[in-house]
């Protein structure tokens, strides 16, 4: 995407299942953190997470703002969202829309200092929309960019899951425990 210009990030059905990496483990969770570790898409270990999401999407999100605050990141959110992650209790700065003439939230995404950024679509896919300049910017600027939440809540699953442990092992191990477990 990033050798796209003027295209939004946001993926649709048919690219969604395309995929480039493989991660292989023993359970869901870690599998999934190796695939983004090999795609370049895991977010860093600590810093801020961006989120902003559509209105209709703010139910949905709770658990992902929650499990990124369990894991220390600082939340970061445009003025909707940061009301819904100050009535679940949680520390969130606030940042300024693009539409209203701030320009601070392509600066935090450009400064290295985001780790992450989780915003949905709104309805419209025009260039000089927030959304559209916001997932252009994280792309750009090789930060990770999560514009489904069933997919931002894999990445909090994995993320704790990377927290506790990580193994490697050769991929004959992992067929071999299979193969005995058919035995049993």
């Amino acid at each position: 995407m990033a050798k796209l210009l003027d295209v939004d990030t946001y993926l649709g059905p048919e690219m969604k299942s395309t995929g480039e990496v493989m991660g292989v483990d023993r359970a869901f969770a870690p599998a999934l953190w190796k695939s983004l570790v090999a795609a370049g898409l895991a977010p860093a270990t600590s810093g801020k997470v961006l989120v902003t999401v559509a209105d209709k999407d703010k139910p949905e999100v709770v658990p992902i703002i929650e499990g990124f605050h369990w894991l220390g990141y600082e939340l970061v959110a445009t003025a909707g969202t940061a009301a819904l992650i100050r009535a679940l209790g949680v520390a969130v700065t606030e940042i300024g829309k693009l539409a209203d003439g701030d320009q601070s939230i392509l600066a935090l995404i450009r400064s290295g200092q985001c780790a992450a950024v989780i915003n949905t679509p709104t309805l419209g896919k025009t260039v000089d929309r927030d959304g559209f300049l916001i997932r252009r910017a994280a792309v750009e600027a090789r930060v990770p960019c999560l514009t489904s939440l069933d997919t931002a809540l894999a990445v909090v699953t994995a993320l704790r899951a990377s927290a506790v442990t990580q193994t490697v092992a050769p991929l004959a191990e992992y067929r071999a425990a299979r193969a005995v477990a058919a035995a049993e």
